[in-house]
């Protein structure tokens, strides 16, 4: 399936209606702001030497900028508007990250904490100004939500499973989804991912997705419930499982119901991203029927399931996230 060629040329816009905010930022009643999106994406460039670049490019697939260029490992979890956080390991060793931010084009770099953080996905809230990530602190066990201006922490969740990861915020950002295990190692004997739900101060964590019990065909280093995206126009959460020797996309509300696969078996789709108003899904991916597996990027049209490859190298691209790149005059 593809979205129709008029793709190829086009710059995918939304509208927002502006609120109270300051003075710069207001705008007369009714009047809309058009933003342009970039999709970022993470690309191993040369797999000998272990080196991890993010991309962002149009979303018609052209345009290509190599925002980080670096000769380590930097990846991308989340943007916020024109904020683009990766996590990279340059100025210290190898596979040692620590969290920093840029924008589309690769501009304004900066260090935004000095908290060590795990190789996992992230979200933020309250406008950009506060992110959840997954340290890595010895002795602690812990969700740090973090200042995305300061780097201090303003305060931790405890999920009490021994493997957690990849934490997701609510629209409100009361509550956040995240992947977790009661068993600590992939390797580990009965060890199978699920996605939880709790509120930010720690209780009422409850289980939300559960695998299917008579479901034997998935590899232990595959995922039960991979990294979960909250999507707010509809209220639900995405991710993506391995099941019946596929992995596909999957969608699910946050009270458990309506459960349902969105991307087609002609497809392995893993991790994913949404843009701002919920019109298209991103995602990395194979075709199965190919005879060289390669990680590409999709970009899926949610209301019309239809789905358009934006790269077609050899390289592995992987994890897309939306980034604006400013307004459109």
């Amino acid at each position: 399936m593809r979205l129709d060629r008029y793709l190829r040329v086009m710059l995918l816009l939304y509208t927002t209606l502006t609120g109270c905010s300051s003075a710069s930022d207001q705008q007369t009643e009714g009047e809309k702001t058009a933003v342009v999106l970039r999709i970022a994406f993470n690309v191993l460039v040369d797999e000998p030497n272990d080196n991890y670049e993010v991309f962002t490019m149009d979303l018609n697939g052209e345009n290509r900028v190599n925002v980080t260029n670096q000769p380590g490992v930097e990846w991308t979890y989340d943007a916020w508007g024109d904020r683009l956080f990766y996590i990279s390991d340059k100025d210290t060793t190898h596979r040692y990250y620590f969290l920093y931010e840029t924008d589309a084009y690769g501009k304004n770099h900066r260090k935004v904490t000095d908290y060590r953080l795990k190789d996992s996905w992230m979200s933020t809230r309250n406008d950009g100004k506060e992110i959840i990530v997954n340290p890595r602190v010895e002795g602690d066990s812990a969700f740090y939500i973090l200042s995305t201006q300061t780097g201090e922490l303003i305060s931790k969740i405890y999920t009490n499973k021994r493997s957690y990861n990849d934490p997701c915020f609510s629209p409100d950002g009361s509550r956040v989804v995240f992947r977790g295990a009661d068993m600590a190692f992939k390797k580990d004997n009965g060890y199978v991912d699920e996605l939880y739900i709790i509120n930010v101060d720690g209780s009422g964590v409850r289980q939300l997705t559960h695998y299917p019990p008579d479901d034997t065909l998935s590899m232990w280093y595959q995922y039960h419930a991979a990294p979960p995206i909250w999507e707010p126009n509809r209220d639900i959460i995405t991710y993506a499982s391995v099941q019946k020797g596929n992995s596909s996309i999957f969608e699910i509300k946050p009270d458990g119901a309506n459960q349902r696969k969105i991307t087609p078996d002609s497809l392995h789709a893993t991790w994913h991203s949404w843009s701002p108003d919920g019109r298209w899904l991103v995602f990395d991916g194979y075709i199965r029927a190919d005879t060289i597996v390669n990680y590409d990027i999709f970009l899926m049209n949610y209301d019309e399931k239809t789905i358009e490859r934006l790269t077609f190298d050899t390289l592995y691209q992987q994890a897309p996230v939306f980034v604006e790149t400013g307004v459109n005059e």
